[in-house]
């Protein structure tokens, strides 16, 4: 699992990433929040550790944009600041947790694990769109109710594309989602992975549309004129 820290005090972030490290998390690490709002677009990121006390941009205004941008990735607030109103804008922006500092690592520990849990049980619905079905937690697709074949990086593309739809998924975040099964992954070679599934949903009235520089949205073909 890929989580991303965004964290400005140096020794505390190394810290964070050698304890992840140890629990099997890849951990990448910014110091500033405006790098972090681009990864987080284009990264598929299970959770993010993020501080409030940023230079420029603070951490709140960080989960504010990714709220709005309808991101979904669980995100473990880290402060110093111990108000209640503090915690309370804290969430209300669209944070999941909070963790006070100083604190010990097996708390965040045990804390990053329970949002992942939680964030893995609000995916296991069963997805649809028109014949297609996914059921996101069993890793199993069904297209008019026929079993649907699919590798794993397949899968990997269709899944983010239905998680994401309406919306477009850009090229290089698909990429960054299939880095799991092979870190040469490039965008151009998504569309490889595009093109088989635009010819296994051949027929079925579902299509992978291309946004010319941008990415793909997985929509319903409207029907033909009579």
């Amino acid at each position: 699992m890929r989580l991303l820290v965004v964290e400005d005090d140096l020794t505390l972030a190394a810290g964070l990433i050698e304890g992840l490290g140890r629990e099997g998390f890849q951990v990448d690490h910014l110091a500033a929040a405006e790098p972090a709002e681009a990864a987080l677009g284009h990264t598929a990121y299970d959770l993010a550790v993020v501080d409030i006390g940023l230079p420029g941009m603070d951490g709140l205004e960080l989960i504010r944009r990714v709220r709005r941008r309808g991101l979904l990735t669980p995100v473990l607030i880290l402060t110093a600041r111990d108000g209640l109103d503090d915690r309370v804008v804290g969430l209300d922006v669209g944070g999941d947790d909070y963790l006070v500092k100083p604190f010990l690592l097996p708390e965040l520990l045990a804390r990053v694990r329970a949002l992942i849990r939680r964030s893995r049980a609000a995916a296991s619905m069963v997805l649809s769109l028109g014949p297609l079905s996914l059921d996101v937690q069993r890793h199993s697709a069904s297209l008019g109710g026929e079993a649907l074949e699919l590798t794993g990086r397949e899968w990997e593309v269709l899944e983010q594309l239905v998680l994401a739809m309406p919306r477009v998924v850009a090229k290089q975040k698909l990429a960054d989602s299939l880095s799991q099964w092979d870190k040469e992954i490039t965008p151009n070679a998504v569309e490889i992975y595009v093109s088989r599934l635009r010819g296994k949903l051949a027929g079925s009235g579902v299509t992978v549309r291309t946004v010319r520089g941008i990415g793909y949205r997985i929509e319903e073909e409207a029907p033909d004129a009579p």
